[in-house]
């Protein structure tokens, strides 16, 4: 009896435990099961598209197949060792680790990852059992080293690592798809058993903001400087003032993002215009002069300033970038002529408290928030550290250490009527596949930092800088440009360097509607002045006509009319030159320098655009064809 109840007992836990197993363990068994069977060949999403605003492709993607192993599946490892090795280029101690490994699928990582048409054809000739090709894509990049900053690149595993490929890799990645195997426990396929196929999702694609024909005129313009100057860096930012869209960012030395291994990563980590850090000089001044005129202080026609060449604050005396003085002035000709001993008194006028608290408002000491990493925030002197010294040489750009954003930001908000606008470099995100919209990037306002009286005046001021002051090396005919130079002496470890600076300038236009603001600088030019206004303004007015001109928006017919002295190079009026033969070209002789592009014996296109005003010695650009 005892024997029965006994055999009772086992028969029911048996019984209990198989239904268990049945009924509620089934499916976490089943996918066990299915699991140990399954070999999975990962397929590669295609990363989303970046294209500009105009809808112009900037980065795509390009079959590039990846191979894998499945060991057990392997047949003769020495014969498939030896092909792999051969078409690999890799050793044959290397390519037999791989074969030899115990693992259920082995990526061989990096050599087999993304491989050339050829490879793939000679491993499919090969037929090697157990050795698979499966899909995957890398980056191609149609204008070559474009952006590349901003753009960063990826790695071997298709996940972003630096610029915008890493800020936005989830979304660009997408999710990764599978090719499923069913294999016995030996790793031999169940042919019956039959397979699956899981598809990738692909990548959301990027429209940025940037316009490439704006784009292309920076990195045009930045390398004719880098030849001539051979500058140790040089960097741009195309910005609109109205939305704080950027429509071009570019800086020397670049990189090539298809190859960043070959560079240093102090070239392609640094995204200059937004994490070099350094004086701005007196691009600066023009946030002292709006904090002036939006509290009152002065009256740019009416007031006038004597300046002596130096003034002496607290026992130190600071100098005026023009030694002699400019004398007895207007403060309107203070800023044409940018002289520090005026804006000293601007800032005197102004007091610490004042005069910080308008540096911070236009956003200076802190992150502008645009959309890439790597961003710096400057260095302000703090209020309880700002003796009258500091004070004096913050009102001109001296002392203060800032980005090339934070200034393109600021200088916006003074001619857009006031508002503080987060710059952004992303437009919006489409789906790949319909091209509809999935999400809009909003234009941001920060803060209204001065009113639309005192942005119209600013405008006007700016625009007498250019046409009659230090930069008139930017002036535009009909585009009414206006702008302020700027001339650092650089910093290394706390001591000025001994003709080494800085030269920038950061000019708008039209000046009674802007539409677009550049800033460039320029470190440590040589075998020239190093002035602003001799490097930098002419490089900026280039870069402002034509993009402007690419940009459709009109010539103005009205505009303060250009002070001409007699250091000023002769200025020509480009003629039209449509349709005529090279050979006629080349017989007119004219004071200027041909870049002359194409096959073809007739000029079908010219830039400048006839009738406008160039310098004797300046660059005119003809294109010829059929």
């Amino acid at each position: 009896m005892a024997v029965f109840v006994l055999f009772l007992i086992i028969f029911t836990v048996i019984v209990v435990r198989l239904f268990y197993v049945q009924v509620f363990s089934h499916e976490e068994l089943y996918e066990k099961a299915v699991e140990s069977w399954t070999r999975e060949l990962p397929l590669e999403p295609k990363r989303g598209a970046i294209y500009d605003r105009n809808g112009e492709a900037i980065v795509l993607n390009e079959s590039a197949p990846s191979l894998f192993i499945i060991p057990k599946q392997v047949e003769d490892r020495k014969r498939t060792a030896g092909h792999l090795s051969e078409i690999l280029k890799i050793s044959k101690k290397r390519a037999e680790e791989y074969v030899g490994r115990n693992g259920s699928i082995e990526k061989l990582h990096p050599e087999g990852r993304k491989l050339s048409y050829e490879q793939v054809r000679a491993i499919e000739e090969a037929a090697l059992p157990g050795v698979y090709i499966a899909d995957d894509y890398k980056r191609s990049y149609p204008n070559g080293r474009m952006l590349s900053h901003v753009l960063g690149f990826i790695g071997v595993d298709n996940r972003g690592l630096s610029g915008l490929e890493l800020l936005y890799d989830q979304q660009l990645y997408g999710v990764q798809g599978a090719e499923g195997l069913f294999t016995d426990a030996k790793g031999k396929e169940m042919e019956k058993a039959g397979s699956y196929h899981k598809d990738p999702e692909h990548g959301t694609d990027l429209h940025l903001t940037i316009d490439l024909n704006v784009q292309n005129v920076l990195e045009r313009e930045l390398t004719n400087a880098q030849e001539k100057y051979e500058a140790d860096q040089i960097l741009a930012i195309a910005m609109n003032p109205k939305t704080g869209e950027i429509l071009g960012m570019a800086s020397r030395p670049d990189f090539d993002p298809a190859n960043y291994q070959k560079f240093s990563p102090d070239i392609y980590n640094r995204v200059l215009p937004i994490w070099r850090t350094y004086e701005p000089g007196s691009t600066f001044k023009i946030i002292t002069l709006a904090a002036a005129l939006e509290e009152g202080l002065v009256d740019l026609e009416k007031e006038q300033f004597y300046d002596s060449g130096h003034v002496e604050v607290a026992g130190v005396h600071l100098h005026c970038w023009q030694r002699e003085g400019h004398g007895s002035q207007t403060f309107l000709e203070v800023v044409q002529n940018s002289c520090n001993p005026g804006f000293i008194e601007l800032g005197n006028r102004l007091g610490k408290d004042r005069l910080l608290s308008y540096i911070h408002d236009f956003g200076f000491g802190q992150k502008t928030g645009i959309d890439l990493t790597g961003e710096a925030s400057g260095i302000l002197f703090k209020p309880e550290n700002m003796g009258p010294v500091e004070q004096a040489t913050t009102a001109f750009g001296q002392g203060v250490s800032v980005t090339p954003i934070q200034q393109a930001a600021a200088v916006s908000a003074v001619i857009n009527g006031g508002n503080l606008i987060v710059p952004t470099i992303t437009k919006k995100w489409t789906d790949p596949t319909t091209g509809k919209t999935i999400q809009e990037v909003p234009v941001k306002t920060t803060r209204k930092v001065i009113s639309e009286e005192v942005s119209a005046e600013m405008r006007e001021a700016l625009e007498s800088v250019v046409a009659q002051g230090t930069g008139r090396g930017a002036f535009v005919e009909g585009y009414r440009v206006g702008g302020k130079t700027g001339t650092a002496q650089k910093v290394e470890n706390g001591q000025y360097l001994k003709d080494n600076y800085i030269v920038s300038f950061i000019g708008f236009a039209p000046s009674d509607d802007p539409e677009l603001l550049i800033y460039l600088a320029v470190d440590h030019p040589k075998n020239t002045i190093q002035f602003g206004g001799v490097v930098a303004a002419p490089i900026v007015g280039n870069i402002i006509e034509e993009s402007l001109n690419v940009l459709g928006v009109e010539r103005r017919t009205e505009q303060i009319e250009k002070e001409v002295r007699w250091t000023d190079p002769l200025e020509i009026e480009v003629p039209d030159l449509n349709g005529m033969s090279k050979k006629e070209l080349l017989t007119m002789n004219l004071p200027i320098k041909l870049d002359i592009k194409g096959e073809g014996e007739k000029i079908i296109r010219q830039s400048p655009e006839p009738g406008a005003v160039i310098s004797e010695g300046e660059t005119l650009r003809i294109f010829v064809g059929q």
